[in-house]
């Protein structure tokens, strides 16, 4: 079965152009949903990855019709590759079950997390207030330095599909709270480092070829 998911923020919005787009790319089912992507409970999507079977395949017109950040991203990922369901993201042709799907749909992540900040038109002064809150788009703050390189080693292992229990194991943090922690930090020092690439080089610089 091929699924297609539609999500727009509100009720004033249209989703006559996702709807239509899902339809070119052969969906035989497509699900909306009408709720901000800031909300983290999206009882549609949820119910649909729930009851996606193995080899279904579920298709999206953009990234962040999905998921609202990376780090969100990673873990719904993991859910629809536990179902041994299929993710496409418009017409690529990735498989975001293997360590290459997962490194593109990361960065199309991280791309997607910068573009709705050029959106949203924040200004500076935002951006020091966010940054002064640790919030993803500032300066990553508060690690030792041994302590970053268990961060990239936890975020990497995330991308490569290994379980919770198998990152502890293997980067020996104690806990999952601080292994939460150590991934959401390094997915805020590489959300901040491509944001710096693409104002340097525009978004051209990202673009998968």
């Amino acid at each position: 079965m091929i699924y297609g998911y539609a999500r727009v923020s509100t009720e004033e919005q249209n989703l006559d152009g996702q709807i239509l787009e899902l339809q070119k790319l052969g969906c035989e089912t497509i699900v909306v949903e009408k709720v901000s992507g800031k909300i983290l409970k999206r009882p549609e999507l949820q119910s649909l990855i729930a009851s996606l079977q193995k080899n279904d395949v579920l298709i999206v017109v953009k990234i962040d019709r999905l998921a609202r950040s990376l780090i969100d991203l990673i873990f719904l990922l993991d859910e629809i590759a536990s179902r041994e369901a299929v993710l496409k993201i418009g017409a690529t042709s990735y498989d975001f079950s293997t360590a290459e799907g997962r490194f593109y749909a990361g960065l199309f992540g991280l791309v997607a997390e910068y573009e709705r900040a050029l959106i949203s038109e924040r200004t500076k002064r935002g951006l020091a207030s966010a940054r002064a809150m640790g919030r993803v788009g500032g300066k990553p703050k508060g690690l030792s330095e041994e302590a970053k390189k268990i961060a990239k080693k936890a975020y990497t292992n995330r991308l490569k599909g290994l379980t919770v229990e198998e990152n502890l194991k293997l980067t020996g943090v104690k806990s999952k709270d601080t292994l939460f922690k150590y991934i959401r930090f390094e997915v805020a020092r590489l959300s901040e480092e491509t944001g710096r690439k693409i104002a340097e080089n525009g978004l051209d610089l990202l673009k998968i070829k």
